[in-house]
Order: C-alpha cells, then sequence, then structure tokens
C-alpha cells in the first residue's frame, strides 16, 4: 500500500537532557605556559584574557575558547609529568548547568569540589577520565563565564578570526583494552551521546568507537590499546582534540607557513579527509577533519 510520507510519524529528536549545546572551552594543565602558547599561536590561537587570581590564560580563535591552566595550587598541574601539557577538562554548554550537574549526580557522577573564590563564578562540574573533569556552563551567550573571571588583555583582538574556518570538531579519548563498552555505557547514561555505526568514520585516523552528542555538534572518539601490542602503559585520558574545517588542504598550507609540522608517511599522510600535526611538547598534537561549512 502507497504512504504518503505527509502523514507518517514525525520522529521523535534525540534525547538531550542535560540540555547540551556544544563546547564552551577546553582546558590544558600544565607547568609550561609559555611553551604551550607558542603552540597554539602556531596553531592559530590568539591569548585574548588572563585570569583575575590564577595562572590561567584565555585563548581564542573563531567560536573555539581554549584555557591553559598552569595554576600550581591547582593539583592537575602539579601532577603533570615534566610538565608535559595535558588535555584536563572539556566544558560543555547546558541550558542550566545547575540542573545539569545535579542530573549527573544522581546517575552516579562524582562531583569536583568547587575553589571559587570571592568575587569569582562557582562552575559546577564532575570528574572525567583519569584526572580529567566535565563542566557545565550555561552562560556563553550575551553574558560569558569570561566576563566575570578574566581581565582582557589590552590592545589584543577578543574574537580573533578562525584559520581555514577552524572549529571545534571532536575529542579523542585513550581507553583501556576492552573498555569500550563501559564507556560507550557511560556517555549514553550520563551525556545521551549516541554511538554511530562502524562504518561511518571521519578523517583519517578511523579506530576506535564514535559517539555523537545528543546537540549534533561534535564527536567524541573512544581508543583502545592495538590488540597487538601486549602491555599499553597508557592510563585513560583526554588524548587529542579534532578540529573541523571546510578545505583540509587549504588548512595544512595556513598551517604550515606558521611552521606547524604534520605526520607524512606511507601510511599517514595529510590529505582531503584529514591530517594529524607531529606531536609538540611530548604531548600535544591535533588532528584535523574535514566538515562542511
Amino acid at each position: 500500500m502507497p504512504v504518503n510520507s505527509s502523514h507518517r510519524e514525525e520522529v521523535p529528536d534525540l534525547p538531550n537532557r542535560l540540555g547540551i549545546e556544544g563546547i564552551e572551552f577546553i582546558e590544558y594543565a600544565t607547568s609550561r605556559p609559555q611553551a604551550l602558547g607558542q603552540v597554539l599561536e602556531r596553531m592559530g590561537f590568539r591569548p585574548v584574557a588572563r585570569h583575575r587570581s590564577r595562572e590561567v590564560t584565555l585563548y581564542r580563535q573563531g567560536g573555539m575558547n581554549l584555557v591553559v591552566n598552569a595554576n600550581p595550587d591547582d593539583a592537575r598541574v602539579s601532577a603533570t609529568v615534566d610538565g608535559h601539557p595535558v588535555l584536563s577538562a572539556v566544558a560543555l554548554r547546558v541550558r542550566d548547568a545547575l540542573q545539569a550537574h545535579r542530573r549527573c549526580l544522581e546517575l552516579g557522577a562524582w562531583a569536583v569540589a568547587s575553589h571559587a573564590q570571592a568575587m569569582e563564578l562557582h562552575i559546577p562540574a564532575i570528574h572525567g577520565p583519569g584526572a580529567s573533569r566535565f563542566y557545565f556552563v550555561d552562560r556563553w551567550q550575551e553574558f560569558s563565564i569570561y566576563d566575570i573571571d578574566f581581565t582582557p588583555i589590552p590592545t589584543v583582538d577578543p574574537h580573533p578570526p578562525a584559520l581555514a574556518g577552524l572549529g571545534y570538531f571532536g575529542v579523542v579519548q585513550y581507553i583501556g583494552c576492552d573498555r569500550a563498552a563501559d564507556w560507550i555505557a557511560y556517555y549514553e547514561h550520563m551525556f545521551d551521546f549516541r554511538l554511530l555505526p562502524d562504518e561511518e568514520r571521519f578523517g583519517i585516523l578511523p579506530k576506535g568507537k564514535l559517539m555523537r552528542s545528543p546537540c549534533g555538534r561534535f564527536l567524541w572518539q573512544l581508543i583502545e590499546p592495538d590488540a597487538g601490542l601486549e602491555h599499553d602503559a597508557t592510563p585513560e585520558c583526554l588524548q587529542r582534540i579534532g578540529f573541523g574545517t571546510p578545505d583540509v588542504g587549504a588548512a595544512v598550507a595556513a598551517l604550515k607557513a606558521r611552521g606547524v609540522e604534520f605526520v607524512e608517511s606511507s601510511r599517514l599522510h595529510p590529505e582531503d579527509r584529514g591530517a594529524l600535526t607531529r606531536t609538540a611538547l611530548e604531548s600535544v598534537a591535533f588532528e584535523l577533519v574535514h566538515q562542511d561549512a
């Protein structure tokens, strides 16, 4: 029997019970902020503001905010090995930060104790993989968290344009052997992420499992150790950031002109689908992924 599409049932939107609307900022912890800052500036970021009371700097390009935390009183900074930068936090934009935080605690998340000082905003957070954190931010439109906690750097454009249309595409997380099912269940249960089919892949590093955020604005990639390795001492952690760009070739050319080096071998080299930067400071690498504008 023919079916009139106008009378079909509407498929409901995927659940998004935390009201996630994208990534507000990603944070690095390091005791070498100047060295990391040089790496970020080569990638197109610019320092635009400094925290009023902590050794924390806000970098930005286009719609991406990236925080460098070098505050010596932060345990995540003091725990870095030889000062090598580590991805220490991802802040999610949500409709109601306190409500999102409360829901995660009800689902079994571990709260992060607040250390906000006088005249500082309290940004609710839960513990993430390794020593990382997930923050919840609901002040990101007309009024932002940076208006209170940060002081703009004089003479610097507070909204530098994105290089080659770069934007946050996703985050890569390293997980333990045979831990994919556990982490998939965690992100489905806690954040309403959705597992993508294995044939749906992006970029030039298609390993692991891919999950899409409920808002559809970023991906999360879970990667287990190679099956052939007898032992992998890498702890579970946030490993690298993926940037989307409408033209990978143009982005690679622009970044090479700024001194960024890319991995090029018989098995891995920049191409239309994506590219991978060479690791800087022993731990910092970025992935470029083709993304339609």
